[in-house]
C-alpha cells in the first residue's frame, strides 16, 4: 500500500516589533497610547524591582533569588492580556507577571527573604503560590482548567514555566491531558536558552519547543519573547480560544536570561560573554522605548518620571517587607491540620 501523510508539524513564529523599534503595522495589537505607556511603565517597574532584589540579596537581606533580567516582556506582555477571572500557575521566575497583575511587591520581597507569608495571595487575585520544583505545577494547572470546563466557567488558566521544564515528566503528562480533554489552558514557556548550565541544544533535538504541542494534539506557536506586542497578541488570541472552547495553546517565548540562573549561580563559567552581549542588544525595554519615541510617546522627561515612580514604589515595598512584624509561633499550627492531635494541642499551648 502507498504511504500517506496523516499530519504535519508546522510552527509559526510571530514577530511584530524589531530591535530597532520598527513595527509591522498589520500585526500591531489594538493598544492605544495609554496602554503602551502602561506596558512600558510595568517593564521599568519590573526591572527596578528585580535590580533591587539582586542588591538586597548581596547585602544578606534576601535569600537566593532568580533574576528576570531580559525576560520582562514575556511576563508583562502575557499578563497584560489576562482577564481578572483567569487563573495563573507560576513557576519561580515570574515577578514581572505578579507585578503586572497587581500582586503587592512587598509580599514578593517577603517571600524571597524566607517569609512564607509573602505567598498569601490577596483576595481578588487568582494567582497560585510560586512553584520552585521544576514543572510539577503543570498537571495542577491542567486540572484547574478541566475543573473550570466542567463547571461551565468562562475562565482560562495560564501556566508559566521555563525550557528546562519541558524535559520533565510532569510537562508531558500535563500537555497530554490538556490535549485529550481540550482543557482551557495556555502554556507559556519562557525559553531563555539555558536550563541552569544546560544549553537549549542539549535540552532537546527539536528546533522549537512549540512543536512539542503538536504531539499532544493542539497548537504551538513561537513568539519573539523580547517583543512585548507579539507576546501580548499571541496570549490574547490563545486566551480567547481557550475561553470559547477551542482548547489549549502552547506559546514559546524565545528570550534570554541575561543574569545568572539565580544568585547561587555563576553563568560566566559556562556561557560565552559574546552571547550575552548579543542578547543585550535585543533588550525588550530599549526596543519598546525606540518604538514609543517614533510615536511621540517617550521623551527624557517622561523617562525620569517613570524611573522616579518605580524607585519610590520599590523603596516603599522594601520598607513594608522589612517592617513586617514577626509571625506568632502559634501560626505553625493554624494551617497544618484540619484538627490538631492532643499532642499538637499541648504544643500549641506551650508556645502560645
Amino acid at each position: 500500500m502507498p504511504e500517506e501523510i496523516i499530519g504535519s508539524c508546522a510552527v509559526k513564529r510571530l514577530n511584530i516589533l524589531d530591535p530597532q523599534g520598527n513595527a509591522d503595522e498589520n500585526l500591531l495589537p489594538p493598544l492605544n497610547g495609554q496602554d503602551i505607556r502602561r506596558l512600558y511603565e510595568l517593564l521599568v517597574l519590573s526591572r527596578t524591582f528585580d535590580g533591587r532584589a539582586l542588591a538586597l540579596q548581596r547585602e544578606g537581606r534576601l535569600g537566593t533569588y532568580p533574576s528576570i533580567l531580559g525576560q520582562e516582556a514575556a511576563q508583562v506582555g502575557s499578563a497584560f492580556a489576562l482577564e481578572k477571572s483567569d487563573w495563573v500557575f507560576p513557576s519561580f521566575r515570574e515577578m514581572g507577571m505578579h507585578i503586572t497583575l497587581g500582586y503587592p511587591m512587598h509580599l514578593l520581597y517577603q517571600y524571597w527573604a524566607g517569609d512564607e507569608r509573602g505567598l498569601a495571595t490577596p483576595t481578588g487575585l487568582n494567582i497560585l503560590p510560586i512553584c520552585v520544583a521544576v514543572g510539577t505545577h503543570i498537571p495542577h494547572a491542567v486540572g484547574a482548567a478541566m475543573a473550570a470546563s466542567y463547571r461551565g466557567d468562562r475562565n482560562a488558566v495560564v501556566c508559566y514555566f521555563g525550557d528546562g521544564a519541558t524535559s520533565k515528566g510532569d510537562f508531558h503528562e500535563g500537555l497530554n491531558m490538556a490535549g485529550v480533554f481540550r482543557a482551557p489552558v495556555v502554556f507559556i514557556c519562557q525559553n531563555n536558552q539555558w536550563a541552569i548550565s544546560v544549553p537549549f541544544d542539549r535540552q532537546t533535538a527539536a528546533p522549537s519547543l512549540a512543536q512539542k504541542a503538536w504531539g499532544y494534539g493542539f497548537e504551538g506557536i513561537q513568539v519573539d519573547g523580547n517583543d512585548i506586542f507579539a507576546v501580548y497578541r499571541a496570549t490574547r488570541t490563545a486566551l480567547e480560544k481557550a475561553r470559547n472552547g477551542g482548547g489549549p495553546t502552547f506559546i514559546e517565548c524565545h528570550t534570554y536570561r541575561i543574569a545568572d540562573h539565580t544568585t547561587a549561580d555563576d553563568a560566566s563559567r559556562y556561557r560565552p560573554p559574546e552571547e550575552v552581549a548579543d542578547w543585550r542588544e535585543k533588550d525588550p525595554i530599549l526596543r519598546l522605548r525606540r518604538f514609543m519615541t517614533q510615536r511621540h510617546l517617550w521623551d527624557e522627561a517622561y523617562e525620569r518620571h517613570v524611573q522616579e515612580e518605580a524607585t519610590a514604589a520599590v523603596d516603599e515595598a522594601v520598607h513594608r517587607a522589612e517592617s513586617a512584624p514577626k509571625p506568632a509561633a502559634t501560626e505553625i499550627f493554624d494551617y497544618t491540620n484540619a484538627e490538631l492531635s492532643p499532642r499538637q494541642q499541648r504544643q500549641r499551648k506551650e508556645v502560645g
